[in-house]
Parts: C-alpha cells; structure tokens; sequence
C-alpha cells in the first residue's frame, strides 16, 4: 500500500466536515465478545460510533432532522480519524476497528457515459469489439469523423438530435451515444447491497480480462425520498475488452467480487459542502504499478460532465422505481487512460498489485490493490448477516 500520510485520506477542511463511515470492530456485550459493523460519525477529526442511535447508515440518511442529528448526537468515542485510518491501511491489532464501505443496505447504482471523453472511449471500445490493439485505430477514425469534442452538446436537446441525426447519416451511431446525447441516460445496477469494498481493500478484476481499467468517480448517498444526503468517492472498476464484445455484457463486466469500492467516508451536505460544490469537484487519479516503474495520472473535472447530478438523480428514483433502503449513485467518469503500458499502442490495463489513489480535496483519498476478483476474500457478510448481527447486539429486535 502506498505511504501516504494519514491526513491526506480526509478532507482539506476536516474541522468543518461531517463525515459518516463504518468501521468493523469488537466490543463487549451481556452475552460475550462480538465483532460486527458499526455506524461512525468523524466530527471536528474525532470518531464516535453512532450504533446504539442508527443502526445503519441507511436509518441514518433518513432522518429529516440530519445535519442537527449529526451536530449533536453522542455516541462511543474511538479516538482520532487519523488513527482509524493507520489501523485500517497498516494492519493494526486484530481487535482494532478498520474502515468499511461507507454505505450499507442501500442498492448501488451507476451512470454510464455521462462525460463526453468517455463517450468517445464507448464508441472506441465497441468500434473495437474489445480489442486493444485494434483501438488507437479506431479513436484516429472516430476523431476523423465526428470529432472529440461533444462537450457543448447538452443530452436530449433539439441540437443533440440533430447531431444524431448526422451520424445516423454517416453509419457513425452507436448505442453508447444514443445515452450520451440521447435523452435517456445509462444508469445499471453497479453491485449488490453490503458487497462494496472500501478504503485499504482489494479490488477485484475478472481474470478472462486482459483490457481493464479504474474509474475515479464522485458517488452520491440519496435516501428513499431521493434526497442527495452527501457524497463519497469511487472506483466503478472497468472491463474495457468484455464490454466492448457486448453492452449485454455490462453486468459480466461490473459486478463481480470485490469490484466496487467506495469510501472513506460519506461527507453530508451542510452549510459547508453542498451539490453545487460537488458539481466544480475535480476527482483525481494515480496508479502505481508494483512489479514496474509505471505511473498513470489523470484527473476527472465535474464541470465538464454532461448531465447534472440532479438529472441523473431524477432518471434513477422518482414514480418509477423507489428505493426504500436508499441507494448510491455512481456520476460516471470523464478520465478513460489510453497511456500505452506494455506495447506501444496497446493502451492501458492493470497489472496485479497496481496501487490505485482516487482522491478529492474536499472528500479525502480512496486506496485500493488490483487483485482477480477470485483470489480477494469471499464476500459472506449480506443483509441477513447483518440484521443477524445487530439484533445479537440488542440494536434491532429479532422476529
């Protein structure tokens, strides 16, 4: 894992931030010893676990009186947030509290092609049928044609018609640009509730891929009244070469053991930080390979997205489709590497052990290790395992 101070895990204005997490710890109870998940509040850097109030962050997300609740609510101390996250990256004790994913029981969702770069790296991916070495071809063509630039297009609009229209003519249309500029925009199922990885975690790759690569992405939390209650960072792992065989293999490509990390921490809107911030957030990237000297950098700028947040909210939750426990909403990324790797002109995909830094200033630093997603550890603990677990603990009564 990459030496990286403590500190530059958390927000730039950490006193000021209302953090929510969740930690696995062990504690003492009536009937014995036990470990499970807790719910954490981070205020002005100190950790109190919120459990005994909120048994989820779930429950928490939908109290009406929120950032009042998060201000004042008291909980168990667990000392400084700096320590939480050196016990969580350097192996610490067996019986010191560790970061979790930030979200529990909420469905994660994603949006897809909502940058207009990606749209472009859409088109190359299925243009290609999934084949790198046939894509720098294929991006010198798409750029001959249509151009790279599609960001003035807003989705939807008479002018976006007309471009489609346009390459429709040319035989240039594809199903990725029909949810870039089209009015409907591409949001899937990312993974399952409880299945999300976070900070100082392994992140998992299918190992019949051999065209892959991170996704830095800001994630928003919303509850059931599709309310945006704060916002997190992560990694919506992407299978270049699979998807690009098939769009009807998205869900092959993006929910597998391990292949949604999401965290540190979920920061709630306030007086502080709000959507408007999120929406001028620039979301940054670094890869470190373990068994060479390569370095990748980019960064993804909210401004230049597409589709506003608010948008894409509204395209996932309203009369259509409820979500009772809330959900998290991946926005999608404008950052698709294309610094050549192995060969020249191959592009860029992970190798094994690649170090992956996401990180914002205003949200902190995600960190994760590239593993084949059936060598990272099983995921066992769902919701069952969960409500299990707290009414063990007296938080919920057990039916």
């Amino acid at each position: 894992m990459t030496a990286i101070p403590s500190d530059n895990f958390l927000p730039n204005d950490l006193q000021q931030a209302l953090l929510v997490g969740r930690v696995w710890r062990k504690f003492s109870t009536h009937a014995g010893e036990i470990e499970g998940p807790c719910v954490v509040l981070v205020r002005g850097g100190q950790v109190l676990d919120i459990t005994a109030s909120v048994p989820t962050t779930a429950d928490l997300f939908e109290r009406e009186d929120l950032i009042a609740f998060a201000r004042t609510v008291s909980g168990e101390s667990l000392g400084s947030v700096e320590a939480l996250i050196e016990a969580t990256l350097r192996a610490g004790p067996a019986d010191a509290p560790r970061l979790l994913a930030p979200n529990d029981v909420q469905a994660i969702k994603a949006c897809g092609v909502t940058f207009a770069v990606s749209l472009i790296e859409r088109v190359i991916e299925e243009q290609a049928g999934g084949d790198p070495a046939k894509a720098q071809e294929v991006r010198a063509t798409i750029a001959a044609t249509i151009g790279t630039d599609l960001s003035k297009i807003r989705p939807g609009s008479e002018a976006a018609m007309k471009l489609k229209a346009e390459l429709e003519r040319r035989g240039a249309w594809s199903q990725y640009m029909e949810v870039g500029i089209g009015p409907d925009a591409e949001v899937f199922s990312k993974s399952q509730p409880m299945s999300a990885v976070g900070l100082g975690a392994d992140i998992g790759l299918l190992a019949a891929s051999t065209w892959n690569n991170p996704e830095p992405e800001i994630v928003l939390a919303v509850n059931s009244r599709g309310e945006i209650v704060g916002a997190t960072l992560g990694n919506d792992v992407n299978l270049r070469d699979i998807e690009g065989r098939s769009a009807l293999l998205l869900g092959k490509c993006k929910d597998n053991n391990a292949s949604c990390s999401i965290g540190p921490f979920i920061r709630l809107f306030d007086d502080t930080f709000s959507l408007d911030t999120v929406r001028t957030t620039s979301v940054s990237l670094r890869v470190e390979g373990a068994d060479d000297d390569f370095v990748l950098d980019g960064v993804s700028h909210m401004s230049e997205i597409s589709r506003d947040p608010l948008d894409l909210v509204s395209q996932t939750w309203g009369r259509h489709h409820q979500y009772p426990d809330g959900f998290m909403l991946f926005l999608g990324t404008m950052f698709s590497p294309i610094k050549d790797r192995d060969t020249p002109g191959g592009g860029f995909t992970h190798h094994l052990g690649d170090t992956v830094t996401i990180s914002a200033r205003e949200l902190g630093a995600l960190v994760n290790t590239v593993r084949l997603s059936t060598e990272v550890t099983p995921w066992t603990f769902g919701v069952r395992a969960l409500y299990r677990n707290l009414a063990q603990r007296g938080l919920i009564q057990a039916n």
